[in-house]
């Protein structure tokens, strides 16, 4: 199964794939290429992180705009993890383009590159997702056309763009939830007789909002916004550890309300709090909160221990209980998504806090499996086909068939997986389950993968059979006739039962999805009558 760092890089490198492919370029595509000069550099002669942040935002904006057909606003930007920083007299290129549109918004991939002009080296700096939204015309809202992917990789981010989406509206649920749930979790605020008050880091500063800052519309730009914030959240930075540090990520942000030209905007920054940025005037109006992570390197370029904190009280330790919330999610996140795979066990603990993140990965690898389109008849007994793809020394299977049931009735039967032993009698598990229909373009889905609990410890009686990734896509070809499939990305424990199957020798697969096409056609109205009591 490919982790999200992966699938996003390919996403992303697809990119560069298609920029040699004459034939055909992504209508929406931008791109930006700069060379770092001594003016866009910080004290060590390396690219501003705020100045990045100006030109991705340009971009990617320019690439909003281009498919929109008018002036567009920065909503929202995605977690960023700046991998490299970039010296003087590098090249940075920067592409952009449109992976979905949704009423009057879309989201934007970003792919910036690091380019050496003597060696021709080039390497991956970050990668990012912004949300434009389409301004109001004259003639009233906005209502975005529909973005068409033409390539394999672009149909997947296209599908992915909605999963990302739906992290979005619940991101901040989740550390809500992570921080009334229990003090266990986030640890108590501890006190060091050698802490820094957090009061010695605090920074305000003042920015007036000139026409270089802003774009044909009047409005700032959301990169100049978060250039300026990333420079105060430095000093604040600065003012603890008494040292240059250096910016390796940003949290997903919002954007709650725009600012033009002639604002005042304060920005204030302190640490284990964010860098905010308000409209001047009476009363302030709260623009935008980050959160920034820094690290300072010493002489070999390894991370420092920097001191210890000493949060305010009340509201200080509240942020301090916030810091923690946020970093046990990127922690969370970086567990279950972005290490390789060989870094982590099949099995992944599950608890509320990276829940968010297990569905998106299960989605993700299931949504990646579902785009590939060199798959391989194997083998095929009344009208159900089996398929099998071997890549990266990994090997996929598929079973497709079609039954005479409502596509919603199938997807509420077979997400039920209490009633999977009806019809599968190998299925006995714990995972995390994922579903989801967003609209009628895309198909319902059920993703899979195996998680472990504290409930259930492993046992002698039973042998764990996990699951990497898994799961059903269901399409309405009709009012009453589904197209089902279901994917596998074998694991050895799953090899067993299908190794016959792939070799020919035997169709026990069908035996099972033959009982599964029984077991649905028998409850298709099952559901529907419980609905109706209800």
């Amino acid at each position: 199964m490919m982790t999200e760092e992966e699938d996003a890089d390919r996403a992303l490198d697809s990119l560069f794939i298609q920029e040699s492919e004459e034939v055909y370029r992504n209508p929406t595509e931008v791109k930006m290429s700069q060379i770092v000069l001594p003016c866009h550099a910080n004290h060590c002669g390396e690219l501003s992180a705020g100045q990045l942040l100006k030109w991705m935002d340009s971009t990617a904006c320019l690439s909003a705009e281009r498919h929109a057909g008018c002036s567009c606003i920065t909503a929202s930007v995605d977690d960023i993890h700046f991998e490299h920083t970039i010296g003087v007299g590098k090249v940075v290129n920067i592409i952009a383009k449109v992976n979905r549109a949704f009423t009057s918004s879309m989201e934007v991939g970003i792919l910036v590159t690091c380019e050496d002009l003597y060696t021709d080296r080039q390497w991956k700096v970050c990668h990012a997702f912004a949300t434009f939204v389409a301004r109001r015309t004259e003639a009233g809202k906005v209502q975005l056309k529909q973005v068409i992917p033409r390539t394999q990789m672009e149909q997947m981010e296209y599908s992915l763009a909605a999963e990302r989406r739906r992290m979005r509206l619940i991101h901040a649920e989740i550390i809500t939830d992570l921080l009334n749930s229990s003090t266990a979790q986030l640890g108590e605020c501890q006190e060091y007789q050698d802490a820094v008050p957090a009061e010695r880091t605090r920074v305000e500063s003042v920015e007036l909002v000139l026409p270089p800052h802003a774009n044909h519309q009047v409005s700032t730009f959301g990169g100049q916004i978060m250039a300026w914030m990333e420079n105060v959240a430095t000093i604040s930075a600065c003012r603890l550890c008494n040292a240059h540090p250096t910016l390796r990520s940003i949290d997903m942000f919002h954007f709650r309300g725009p600012s033009h030209i002639g604002d005042r905007l304060v920005l204030k920054a302190i640490v284990n709090n964010c860098a905010e940025a308000y409209q001047g005037g009476e009363p302030l109006r709260h623009i935008n909160s980050a959160f920034m992570t820094f690290e300072v390197l010493d002489s070999d370029r390894k991370p420092r221990t920097l001191p210890r904190i000493r949060p305010e009280p009340v509201d200080g330790k509240r942020r301090y209980q916030e810091a923690i919330a946020r970093k046990k999610i990127r922690l969370d996140r970086k567990y279950i998504i972005s290490c390789k795979q060989t870094e982590v066990p099949l099995s992944v603990p599950w608890d509320p806090s990276n829940q968010m993140y297990l569905s998106y990965n299960n989605v993700s690898a299931l949504k990646l499996m579902d785009t590939r389109n060199n798959w391989v008849l194997t083998s095929e007994k009344n009208k159900v086909r089996l398929y099998t793809l071997e890549e990266n020394h990994m090997l996929c299977f598929k079973v497709e068939m079609h039954v005479s049931v409502a596509a919603e009735q199938t997807f509420h039967l077979l997400s039920d997986l209490r009633r999977r032993k009806e019809w599968d009698r190998h299925y006995e598990s714990v995972t995390s389950t994922y579903l989801t229909k967003t609209n009628n373009v895309d198909p319902y889905l059920i993703a899979l993968r195996s998680v472990t609990l504290p409930t259930h410890p492993p046992t002698e009686d039973y042998t764990r059979g996990e699951v990497l990734c898994a799961g059903f896509t269901i399409w309405e070809e009709s009012s009453s006739v589904t197209k089902i499939t279901y994917y596998n990305q074998a694991t050895p424990g799953v090899l067993p039962y299908i190794s016959t199957d792939i070799a020919g020798l035997s169709s026990s697969f069908y035996s099972a999805f033959a009982a599964c096409s029984v077991f649905l056609e028998a409850n298709k109205d099952s559901l529907a009558e419980n609905r109706s009591v209800r």
